[in-house]
């Protein structure tokens, strides 16, 4: 079929739907964004039509992209998208939709199976009950190839060189990219949230990523945010050890984290003892203040994760959405009597609630 002709309206696949249901076929759907297609997005749209006699994809119009990734998104337009999925074997037919959820192309459609990418489980998509009311069925199906688009297109704005080297300057350690348009971001405490927490680690041997917390790095990226940790490091000022060894327990992180194709945006960090009365100790704004400076932030659409009290009030502070994780001290510090917006058991856990508090299953 020539491509042009695979693209339709959701009203005329809907009537479609109902002469294939008729006909006993199978029907498949599923959606995304699909700015730079990609291997990853090809694996899974393949298993998914091995799934289902005919195979349906909806391509987020721009409007909708803009919405949850930030007004330099889409990189292509919506029509040049559906035009390239529409030309993969694996996809019969393609549809452009308005809407940030997929909630409205169920209901038009009801598909046999309405299938997910990703390391989600049924019970946490939003969708999940409108597809099973109906007789539908959820279908999850795991990537092969884990690529994120949005880092694509950021490593290809720093033409690669950058992407890839690490910078350090006054109280940060990052990896340089272009001045960015307003984005929310995730603040994150580093010890007990990212990595196993080791009193005044400094000795990057013993830097250990905590279980799921890549998983949860990539969703989040997903989602459109920029990732900032904010971390106390009181070891240097009491003279523990110096910052180039924090730089060099950095450097180990970013070099686990790297190949599963997470990137940090930016760090900064407090060496400061509770003695000094600084401004960029938690649970003070300084270096939450510094960073929307630095990275153009959209403080209002942002969030703190963090395992203490003291990482809470931090994000309260700063008027950010908190979430509490049960990794490290897991809150039992008892610093604070401040309340998180969510407790969550892990970084991914956090992910997927500001996935569905954002209105997305699994974007991609």
């Amino acid at each position: 079929m020539p491509v042009q002709k695979k693209i339709r309206s959701r009203e005329e696949l809907a009537q479609l739907c109902e002469e294939w249901r008729a006909e006993g076929l199978t029907i498949g759907f599923t959606s995304g964004v699909f700015d730079l297609l990609h291997a990853g997005h090809v694996e899974y749209l393949e298993k998914a039509r091995q799934e289902c006699d005919v195979l349906i994809v909806g391509v987020n119009s721009d409007e909708s992209v803009r919405s949850f990734k930030g007004p330099d998104r889409p990189i292509n337009p919506e029509k040049l998208r559906a035009k390239v999925v529409a030309a993969l074997e694996s996809v019969d037919y393609v549809f452009i939709f308005p809407e940030t959820r997929n909630h409205a192309n169920i209901r038009a459609l009801k598909p046999h199976l309405y299938i997910k990418a990703g390391d989600y489980t049924a019970d946490q998509l939003t969708s999940r009950e409108l597809v099973e009311s109906y007789g539908g069925r959820v279908l999850l199906i795991p990537l092969e190839t884990s690529i994120s688009t949005t880092r694509l297109i950021e490593q290809i704005r720093a033409s690669g060189e950058a992407a890839s080297r690490v910078v350090e300057y006054e109280r940060a350690v990052y990896f340089p990219s272009p001045t960015p348009e307003a984005r929310p971001a995730v603040f994150l405490d580093r010890d007990g949230t990212i990595n196993v927490d080791v009193e005044y680690l400094h000795e990057p041997e013993k830097f250990q990523l905590l279980p799921n917390a890549v998983a949860g790095l990539k969703l989040l990226q997903e989602l459109g945010f920029r990732l900032v940790i904010v971390t106390t490091q009181a070891g240097i000022g009491l003279g523990y050890f110096r910052v180039e060894d924090f730089f060099r327990v950095n450097r180990r992180m970013f070099q686990l984290l790297s190949p599963e194709g997470v990137l940090i945006d930016k760090i900064y960090f407090c060496p400061h003892s509770v003695t000094e009365n600084c401004s960029c100790r938690k649970p003070k704004t300084g270096l939450i203040q510094q960073a929307q400076k630095d990275l153009n932030l959209d403080l209002s659409r942002s969030y703190f994760i963090g395992d203490k009290t003291v990482d809470v009030q931090t994000g309260k502070n700063a008027g950010l959405t908190t979430i509490l994780v049960r990794t490290g001290k897991a809150g039992e510090d008892g610093e604070y009597p401040v309340k998180p917006d969510y407790v969550a058991e892990d970084l991914l856990d956090a992910a997927r609630w500001i996935a569905a508090r954002e209105g997305h299953d699994a974007p991609r």
